[in-house]
């Protein structure tokens, strides 16, 4: 009935800084808004002191608009079980009602007012939603004990050993099927939300992905992401994780692998994806965050080129609440943790990128962007690498090393000038292009062939 593997772990800006206008002219998914969207992890237990939707909106929700993010992910927002409950609050994936609010974030009506105020500002909302299990004091535990995994007792089992506080549902059973799509329509028809994230969608049978989505894409057009990252969820879903590539990351982070294996990866994902498949890059989220350890702890000093590379090779990128505050510590997932938004150094830095993103077409996602090339720099800890197309190019430069490197590129096609979305630096090379990068360095430049300020 399941998979038996599983992998652990939404058009425009504020009217001061407008989108391009992609409806009419890109190439993607049945919402071709999303090509060069980024996506922003609401954890809103921890966003605030209040952990509201009312305080959300009134201290967040300006200033994401501003940073740039256009689809808002907002993690399970439904009342948490009791039994077996995990800490003090529980886990947001303990669900109880899948057509309720939590009263810890306020009410239906506030969340439908935080809905319509992101639309307004041109930002799409999506929701986690928790297919594979529920609380152990669902209603549906009582009321329908043969939606759900038993073992040969009888026994209500959960999906994992680990994971006592939710037990397992049968996709076997076709009633439960037809209600958990209904409950899919009710949050589109109800509060107007434009998708959602699906939560281990690979414990989940793809054809019960593809029967909702084909269900609620008639209510309204969605935008889907899939946690997991096999290829044929893409039957169902828009984006899926980039797992293996944030994995890769992080053994580069630690000096385990370098630029021959992140060109590697690269030259083989068009044999498992195809041109329209979205994925989703990131350098933390919040399963990394609390249970693997933050950006500082996994990446260090290279935390800023890593997520400089999250931004600049195929694929949306993602930041998670916190991460443009620079956030040095794991959010405790059960208990009350807020995040400390004192430290804005990073605001500029992801605003920077966000806007690279948007206003570059070779940067967009999937099928709508340009593939990327790689550069070998003479240096396992130095990636190089270009996205072009036939009147533009990016050309990114990445120093995962302790020590300032030069970095000599020679060829035609380096002839022109290059100039830096990161700093004022510029090159006006003639076919050899030299950069000196410090350490934990990077780079962004626009190339203009033949071509002066």
């Amino acid at each position: 009935m399941k998979y038996t593997f599983f992998l652990f772990a939404l058009f425009l800006f504020s009217c001061s800084n407008p989108k391009p206008a992609v409806e009419e002219t890109l190439p993607g998914p049945e919402i071709p808004w999303s090509a060069n969207s980024t996506i922003y992890e609401v954890n809103l237990r921890q966003m605030t002191e209040e952990g509201t939707f009312k305080a959300f909106q009134e201290q967040h929700l300006d200033r994401l608009a501003d940073l740039g993010v256009e689809i808002l992910w907002f993690m399970p927002i439904y009342p948490i079980g009791e039994k077996n409950r995990k800490g003090t609050l529980g886990s947001y994936y303990a669900v109880k009602d899948y057509q309720a609010v939590s009263s810890e974030h306020g009410t239906l009506e506030d969340f439908k007012a935080l809905v319509d105020a992101a639309h307004s500002k041109g930002m799409k909302v999506i929701l986690d939603w928790v297919a594979n299990h529920t609380a152990w004091d669902n209603a549906w535990v009582t009321n329908h004990p043969d939606w759900y995994t038993t073992d040969s007792t009888g026994k209500m089992l959960p999906p994992v050993a680990d994971w006592a506080d939710v037990v397992d549902l049968n996709y076997d059973n076709a009633d439960m099927r037809e209600a958990m799509i209904q409950s899919l329509e009710f949050w589109l028809r109800e509060a107007d939300i434009d998708g959602y994230r699906c939560d281990v969608a690979e414990m989940v049978p793809l054809d019960f992905w593809i029967d909702a989505r084909a269900r609620i894409d008639s209510v309204k057009p969605n935008f889907f992401l899939a946690e997991g990252e096999a290829a044929e969820l893409h039957q169902a879903f828009d984006m899926t994780y980039a797992w293996s590539f944030h994995h890769l990351m992080n053994e580069v982070s630690r000096g385990e692998k370098g630029a021959s294996d992140v060109a590697a990866y690269w030259a083989g994902q068009d044999s498992i994806y195809k041109p329209e498949d979205y994925r989703m890059q990131f350098i933390t989220n919040h399963d990394e965050n609390s249970w693997n350890g933050t950006a500082i702890e996994r990446m260090g000093d290279n935390r800023k080129a890593f997520a400089v590379m999250s931004f600049t090779v195929p694929g949306m990128p993602l930041i998670y609440s916190g991460q443009e505050a620079d956030m040095d510590k794991r959010l405790k997932f059960f208990e009350k943790d807020v995040i400390d938004w004192s430290n804005d150094s990073l605001a500029d830095f992801y605003k920077n990128l966000v806007s690279i993103k948007t206003d570059h077409d070779v940067l967009y996602s999937a099928a709508a962007g340009t593939p990327i090339k790689f550069f070998d720099a003479g240096n396992e800890r130095v990636v190089v690498y270009s996205r072009a197309s036939s009147v533009s190019e990016l050309l990114v430069m990445l120093n995962f090393s302790d020590e300032e490197v030069s970095i000599d590129l020679e060829g035609d096609e380096f002839d022109g000038f290059y100039s830096s979305h990161i700093d004022q630096g510029s090159i006006d090379s003639h076919g050899s292009l030299h950069w000196d990068l410090p350490a934990h360095g990077y780079q962004i430049f626009e190339h203009s062939i033949n071509e002066k300020y």
